[in-house]
Order: structure tokens, then C-alpha cells, then sequence
């Protein structure tokens, strides 16, 4: 197998490095200074593709290596690869549904809690000798028992909506079409599903349609006091327009473990109290990432073997 090429273009995993470095002849983006000059030099040596979620295989890059043949992402969401380049020029691509999908609802339920009851200014106020200085932290609001609105009833908001549900939690939920196989409640928009939620969890992929689909107006639905969980991907939401609902009080708070240009975030929501920021650690477990990693060389393996791809998507 080290006769294929495998252009990785983001440091991602230890394991997953070394494990293709080992089975194949790997290529780092990262390390040269000159992107262009990078695929140009090695273009007749790469024939796969892994990236993820920050980088992953746009139209340049796929127009750059002639002798490309697969693309395997280290990552559920494609928003960073382009497929439509990819059918036109035949190449495969592959992602890692399913083996996050846990996680990742983990952290969205762990997102609401620690904004509604205040976990991590809590832990700051013991941790600053504040409670024995000064007595009790201020009364928070009830996690349990709020309605929870989900964008997007895929894998992952289903399993969001199966954990709130264990709190006493009402789903209701939007997504392109309603799901007949679910006892939870449909809105026909989102405006309409904002209005009528306490709590709104963003776990729809990004396309064009999805590209800022919590605006203004789907924030100031949700309210001074309803509060935001973004799980997705960061171009879901409006950034500019979040930092000034909040700044405003027109919306009660946020969770947010995804950005527009991360790893940049907005230094006007570090000082708000009612935020609480995650770097992008949804599916950041040990074994989560293990899986994931033998995804793509599962993937990789069985193209170079003639084989059915794990996970195909093109």
C-alpha cells in the first residue's frame, strides 16, 4: 500500500498520522510555507485526500492534483469538500457518520446545562475564594423540564432530542421534511420553532440553504430568555448578529462549540457571563477519535484494495 500518496492537510490526530505515515507515503500541507508550490511539486505522487473539518479538499486543491482518486474526510460534516468538483472529476469521498454521534450529543445537553445553571462562573466563584468570602452563588434557571427545539432531526439531533427527552424535556423540532416515525412536534419553520422553544440546539449540516439560518430574527424569536446551542457548524449562526442579541440582552445566552473562522472567536462574548465557549471539542474523546481515525484508513485501505468503501458519499 505505501505506493499511495495520502496528502494530509490539518495536524488531526496523532494516531491517525502515524498510522498513514506507516501504510502510506504521506504528504504534510502543513509543514511547506507555499501551498500552490506544495501540489504542484508532489501533484504526480498524491492520490487521496484526508482532511477535516478545517481543512479539507476545495476546488483548487482537487483542480491541483490530476491523479486524485479519494478523498477521506476525518470528519462527519463535507462542508469542507467539495463535491460537486469531486463527482465532475470522479474522485471518491468518504466521512465518519455515526461513530460521533454520542459525543457530540453529549456536549450539546453539557452546552445547555452549563449556560442555564451557570457551571463554569460557579466553578470560577469557588475556585476565587468567593463563597467562603462572600456566601452562596446567585440562583440559576432549571435545565430540566424546557422545551427543546432541535434544527435538523438527523442522527445527531436525535440523539440530543433521546437525552433531553430523559430530562422531562418537550421536543419540538424543524428539519426539510417532517418525521412521521418521531412522537415529537414539527414546525414548518424555524421562526416558528424558536417562538415556541426554550432552548434551540443547531445540528443540521451546512449548505447554502443552512449558511446563517439562525439570523436576527430567529434570534430575537428565541428571546431574552432563551438560550442558543450551536453543535453544528459556526456559519449556522450569524455571528455578528449573535454577539449583538447577546451584548443587547435580546437573547438569554448561548453554547457554543463551533465558529465562523475558527479558531477565531468574537473577544466581545469572552467577558459575557451568560455564554459559555467550547474550542470546537465535539467529538473530542479518546475513543471517538480512535474510531474515527479507523474510519479513514478503513476507507483508504479498501480503495486501494478494489474494495466497497466503508462510508461512501460519492
Amino acid at each position: 500500500m505505501g505506493a499511495l500518496g495520502v496528502l494530509l492537510t490539518y495536524p488531526m490526530n496523532p494516531y491517525l498520522e502515524e498510522e498513514l505515515d506507516k501504510r502510506f507515503k504521506l504528504f504534510r500541507l502543513w509543514e511547506s510555507p507555499n501551498k500552490k508550490d506544495f501540489l504542484r511539486s508532489n501533484s504526480a505522487s498524491i492520490r487521496a485526500v484526508v482532511g477535516n473539518s478545517n481543512v479539507g479538499a476545495d476546488a483548487e486543491t482537487i483542480d491541483a492534483l490530476p491523479r486524485l482518486e479519494i478523498v477521506s474526510s476525518y470528519s462527519v460534516g463535507l462542508d469542507k469538500v467539495d463535491l460537486k468538483k469531486c463527482k465532475e472529476k470522479g474522485v471518491r469521498v468518504t466521512n465518519t457518520p455515526d461513530v460521533l454521534t454520542e459525543d457530540v450529543a453529549d456536549i450539546a445537553i453539557g452546552l445547555a446545562l452549563a449556560v442555564m445553571r451557570r457551571i463554569p462562573q460557579a466553578d470560577g466563584y469557588v475556585r476565587a475564594g468567593n463563597w467562603k468570602a462572600t456566601g452562596d452563588f446567585r440562583l440559576t434557571t432549571r435545565f430540566s423540564g424546557k422545551t427543546v427545539g432541535i434544527v435538523g432531526l438527523g442522527r445527531i439531533g436525535m440523539a440530543i432530542a433521546k437525552r433531553a427527552a430523559a430530562f422531562g424535556c418537550p421536543i419540538s423540532y424543524y428539519s426539510r421534511t417532517e418525521k412521521p416515525e418521531t412522537n415529537f412536534k414539527y414546525h414548518p419553520t424555524i421562526i416558528e420553532l424558536a417562538s415556541n422553544c426554550n432552548v434551540l440546539v443547531v445540528a443540521c449540516p451546512l449548505t447554502e440553504e443552512t449558511r446563517h439560518i439562525v439570523n436576527r430574527d430567529v434570534m430575537d424569536a428565541l428571546g431574552p430568555k432563551g438560550v442558543l446551542v450551536n453543535i453544528g457548524r459556526g456559519p449556522h449562526v450569524d455571528e455578528p448578529e449573535l454577539v449583538k442579541a447577546l451584548v443587547e440582552g435580546r437573547l438569554g445566552g448561548a453554547g457554543l462549540d463551533v465558529y465562523e473562522e475558527e479558531p477565531h472567536v468574537p473577544e466581545e462574548l469572552f467577558g459575557l457571563e451568560n455564554v459559555v465557549l467550547l474550542p470546537h471539542v465535539g467529538s473530542g474523546t479518546l475513543e471517538t477519535r480512535k474510531v474515527m481515525a479507523d474510519l479513514v484508513l478503513g476507507n483508504l485501505e479498501a480503495h486501494v484494495q478494489n474494495k466497497p468503501l466503508l462510508t461512501p458519499v460519492v
